[in-house]
Formats: structure tokens, sequence, C-alpha cells
């Protein structure tokens, strides 16, 4: 399984691959939620975050500084004061391929922990947008589909993914791009997965 969080375009070479050591820094369910925050609504402070999650402040600010020791949030520069720094998520697109944890005993704990937050954080989304109040113009645009009955092997998977996502990036405007009148923020959730033939006999 290989996930790649949502965020801004970076630039074509700014890519990460999460290895063992960044995977611990980033697999608790507090600072998940705090990199959530970050990478959809933008920089943040520890004051804000932690009115919104209800929390301390001591304590967001103590796993800000985690994230930011692992490389995913940096300080926004220029912004703030002394005893109200701003955050923000770095801008490089990070990617975890489960496969590179498959002969390491001692990151699977992390990986089980990063993977059922991250499946959390799909959920809430969607049930967040399915009790929200929308405007038909809005409600009637939104999907929750499956397909499954596809037969495909892993490389066919493979390719069905990479296509998926050459879709979504023909419709992600480029950096500095603004917004047309009437537009708000979109998220495209992706899950495509084998799944093992039941007997039903």
């Amino acid at each position: 399984m290989t996930e790649q969080p949502e965020q801004s375009p970076p630039p074509a070479s700014a890519h990460r691959r999460i290895d063992a050591r960044s995977l611990r820094g980033l697999a608790h369910p507090l600072r998940m939620q705090i990199f959530e925050l970050l990478n959809l609504d933008g920089p943040s402070t520890a004051t804000r975050l932690a009115e919104r999650l209800g929390e301390n402040t001591g304590t967001v600010s103590w796993h800000l500084r985690h994230l930011a020791e692992h490389g995913f949030i940096e300080e926004e520069t220029g912004r703030g004061t002394r005893r109200e720094r701003w955050w923000r998520r770095v801008p490089v697109a990070t990617q975890l391929n489960s496969a590179d944890f498959h002969d390491d005993p001692d990151s699977r704990g992390a990986l089980s922990l990063y993977l059922h937050e991250l499946v959390q954080q799909y959920f809430t989304r969607v049930s967040s947008y399915i009790s929200e109040d929308w405007e038909d113009d809005w409600r009637n645009v939104g999907t929750i589909s499956d397909w499954s009955h596809l037969r495909l092997t892993p490389q066919q998977l493979k390719d069905l993914n990479e296509d998926l996502a050459a879709v979504i990036a023909r419709h992600t405007p480029g950096p500095g791009t603004e917004p047309e009148a009437g537009a708000l923020p979109i998220v495209v959730q992706l899950q495509s997965f084998p799944r093992k033939p039941r007997d039903t006999a």
C-alpha cells in the first residue's frame, strides 16, 4: 500500500519517502491531527490548534516541535512573535510505502497506528461532509461511490491508481494560481485495495 497525503503542489523535485525514523515521529494520534489541520487549513499557532483540538497549548507546542524535528512542518518566518510562533507544513510531497517496513518488526507498531489513524481521519472527513448542511449546488456534485467488481493483477491495480492520480493532477491548480469565484477547498479520497475472496458456501 502506498499513501501520499494531499497538499498544495510542491516543486516537481520536492518529494520525500517516509523512513522508519520519520514514521515513528509522525505516528501519534495527536501529531497526526495537528499535521492534518496544518495540511488542510494552512499555517497556525499552538494556541489556535489547541483550541480546535481541545488540548493544552503546552502539549500541542511539544508535538509541533516534534513534527518540526522530523521535518514535517517548519516555522513560518516573518510572522508571529517570540511567544507566538506560526507553523506550516513543509511544502514537500510525502510518500509512505508499507512494503518498506515489511522486514522491520520494530516499525510495525508505528505503521499500524499510522494507517489506522489515517483511515479514521478519512472516515471523519466523509462523516463531517454528510452531516453538514450544504446548498444543492454543492450537495449534488459530491460523491461517495465504490466499484467492487473489478478483477485486476497487482500491476493493473498500480496502473489504475496512477491513472487516477494523473486525473487529479490535471485538475490541480499550479502554485500561485488564484481560485475562481465561488471555489471551495476540495478533498478527494481514493481508496483502492485488493479484497480476499470469501467462501460463500
